[in-house]
């Protein structure tokens, strides 16, 4: 068995002053962004540099609609590399921009077009959570299937994945919580795969230790962005971490269900993960009690200092500083999707259900929904 792979190599520098010195950005890239981020990190530096603003292309999640515009914009460049300096939304659509991109991206995600890589590409993520700068992952809404969808393939991997803490700085509270709590799902979902390693364990465990201990300190002192200044650099890095553990042992159902109600209501990536994080891992202890889990339960109830057979709930509460709980109807799912996500989530997402801790049958799935509704 395959223990660890990391792909693309991995740099760090502080600003991204210091990324474009050893980069040398300039006419023959493609600088894909916000220009939220551009603004003060670089115009500044008065690059030479093609730039594309996601923004004007679309909001919220990438879909295949976005993919498809931007395609069309990106071949008006003469260009060998991509940089992706942008939170998962960027991340994922460059991963398909590498590629020879057919008119309609949704045959890649389906099969229907095999990847092709034609571009180099250049990760720069600005936030902490989706770890895509290191795994091959590209995850868009297809529209015209009602569903989201994730295309893994090795062309998709980035050629160079950069950390630089300062890109952090300016996240908003809710961008911060929701991108560093889909980190941790990411870590805890690797270590109970049935793919780790005891490489991916390490990492998963590092990155789990990282995100918790980093969110006592802040929320002591008060979820901010000044508050959270002096442990961007833990949380870009326990990010990375739980990245190359997922990218590896791969993430399971808690991802799997999530993205019904993220593809139907367009709720944010981490945002929905939470919201089925406790309750699928309910499940996990029901099925298999005395298995791996037992390790995982414990070393949550080590951090919260709490007894184990209350560690979901204290989980829950210690979560819910910095995001909020809801029922799934709330977001505006009706009881007649309970069984529609239970069939999509089972058709579309095997990929995921394969990482799961012990298999759940369709009926198991069904509850979750329900349980959560």
């Amino acid at each position: 068995m395959l223990a660890l792979r990391i792909v693309p190599k991995i740099f760090y520098f502080d600003t991204f002053k210091a990324f474009n010195e050893e980069f040398h950005l300039g006419k023959r890239d493609v600088l894909v962004t916000n220009e939220w981020m551009y603004t003060p990190y670089v115009k500044p530096l008065d690059i030479d540099i093609n730039v594309i603003f996601q923004e004007k292309f679309g909001s919220g999640e990438p879909s295949d609609e976005m993919i498809d515009a931007m395609a069309k914009k990106i071949k008006e460049y003469d260009f060998d590399r991509i940089v992706a300096f942008g939170g998962g939304t960027i991340v994922d659509i460059c991963k398909i921009l590498a590629l020879e991109v057919p008119e309609k991206s949704v045959d890649l995600f389906t099969g229907a077009a095999a990847p092709k890589k034609i571009k180099k590409l250049v990760v720069v993520p600005t936030t902490c959570g989706t770890g895509s700068e290191v795994t091959n992952v590209a995850i868009a809404e297809l529209k015209s299937l009602h569903t989201k969808k994730g295309l893994a393939v090795e062309e998709t991997y980035a050629d160079a994945a950069v950390l630089i803490p300062e890109s952090l700085g300016g996240l908003p509270d809710y961008v911060f919580a929701t991108s560093s709590i889909d980190a941790l799902i990411h870590a805890i979902e690797s270590y109970l795969s049935p793919k780790a390693s005891v490489f991916t364990e390490m990492y998963s465990l590092k990155a789990i230790e990282m995100i918790m201990d980093g969110y006592k300190k802040i929320l002591e002192k008060g979820n901010t962005k000044e508050n959270r200044l002096p442990y961007l650099k833990n949380f870009a890095i326990a990010s990375n971490y739980a990245g190359i553990a997922f990218g590896n042992a791969g993430c399971a159902a808690v991802h799997a269900l999530s993205y019904s109600i993220g593809g139907a209501f367009h709720v944010p990536h981490g945002e929905a993960n939470y919201q089925f994080f406790t309750e699928v891992f309910k499940m996990y202890v029901r099925k298999s009690p005395n298995g791996k889990i037992v390790k995982a339960n414990q070393i949550f109830a080590d951090i919260l200092g709490c007894d184990v057979k209350d560690v979901y709930e204290e989980l829950d509460k210690f979560l819910g500083q910095l995001i909020g709980k809801r029922p799934l109807k709330e977001y505006g799912m009706t009881q007649e999707q309970i069984g529609e996500f239970t069939e999509s989530t089972i058709e579309n997402q095997q990929r995921l259900l394969a990482n799961n801790y012990v298999p759940l049958s369709q009926a198991e799935i069904r509850e979750i929904f329900k349980n959560l509704y």
